[in-house]
């Protein structure tokens, strides 16, 4: 069984990480910030214009270990990765499937199952929680529209069908979204998904998880041996890891929406985590980014039964044994690709 290790997250923008034997250095101009061991890492990632030195980047390479830079406001820049991992047979299947439409849109269907579940199962949480506090009959509608659409996304037969039903379901659940938002409305409300940039305090924590969680699928793919930038539903794009938002698609209402839901629903995070740019752009300060990385890394290491293999294995590891069980698909171990379905 992989071991989860820890992440390393750079919320400074001015930092800038060396190497000095087996340690990362993180420094603010002449001042040392910390130092920590390389073999207890998984991946970096540093949200710095500053940077990192050739020798680190190279020994994170060595060592597997992702090193992600972003820029401080959380959209992706580039990734340093090793020697790719498994063997080019995988990566060539992986290919001819992409090439083929009906075993594409048949990969897709499932990604597509995955998330339509997955949001219904967000909703459901909330109408169980808190019968008290929300709407039952407009939740209880949306989750209704959602498992139509789920069945038809079973009868889809192209992947255009699939993106119309996937828009459907989409606009169906980010419809009721601000009803699962219960505390400091004033702040926290979601009128709609808007990005690039995010316009409101929901939005900008959306964001930020999407940006976190996209890279944790890149790297968990890259580890299993399968090509992050080429994906079956989302489709090339240069510079795009377009397998990974595939991979995406069904982690993102209980890795991402419903992390956010609890850190505003549980008033772990304040209305002054926030800044408003003259834009009219809302963007996470210093200080909220900070604690929200902490919560993240706090949420990885929580226990879950995974609903495939059943066993115990933290939320951390739940992108790379999907892209494991993605990869046993594609050499043919397995007879169908089994989405993530959040019980």
């Amino acid at each position: 069984m992989r071991h989860l290790l820890n992440t390393l997250f750079i919320t400074s923008e001015d930092a800038y990480l060396t190497l000095d034997g087996e340690n990362v250095v993180v420094s603010r101009g002449q001042q040392e910030m910390g130092r920590f061991p390389l073999h207890t890492l998984s991946a970096i990632l540093s949200f710095s214009y500053a940077g990192a030195s050739p020798a680190l980047m190279g020994a994170c390479g060595s060592r597997q270990i992702n090193l992600t830079f972003c820029s401080p406001r959380g959209r992706f820049l580039a990734r340093v990765s090793g020697q790719s991992q498994g063997n080019v047979l995988l990566r060539r299947t992986q290919y001819r499937m992409a090439d083929d439409p009906f075993q594409s849109c048949n990969l897709a269907t499932m990604f597509i199952q995955g998330k339509i579940y997955n949001a219904r199962q967000v909703i459901a949480r909330t109408r169980r929680d808190h019968p008290m506090r929300v709407d039952e009959s407009t939740l209880l509608a949306a989750c209704d529209t959602l498992k139509e659409l789920q069945g038809q996304v079973a009868q889809a037969e192209s992947l255009d069908s699939l993106r119309g039903l996937e828009g459907v379901a989409a606009s169906t659940y980010f419809g009721v979204f601000d009803h699962l938002i219960l505390n400091e409305k004033e702040t926290f409300y979601f009128h709609g998904r808007n990005r690039r940039p995010p316009l409101d305090a929901v939005n900008a924590l959306l964001s930020f998880a999407y940006s976190i969680l996209a890279g944790d699928c890149a790297s968990a793919l890259e580890s299993v041996g399968l090509d992050a930038y080429v994906g079956f539903l989302h489709r090339d794009k240069p510079g795009r890891t377009s397998l990974a938002l595939d991979l995406m698609e069904e982690l993102r209402a209980p890795m991402a929406d419903r992390f956010v839901l609890t850190l505003i629903n549980n008033r772990m995070i304040s209305p002054d985590a926030f800044q408003v740019r003259e834009s009219g752009a809302v963007l996470l300060s210093d200080a909220g980014r900070k604690l929200f990385l902490q919560q993240w890394q706090k949420k990885k290491q929580e226990q879950i039964t995974h609903p495939f293999l059943e066993e115990k294995i933290p939320w951390g590891l739940v992108p790379y044994m999907q892209a494991l069980l993605l990869a046993r698909y594609l050499r043919g171990d397995l007879d169908g690709y089994p989405p993530f379905l959040w019980k």
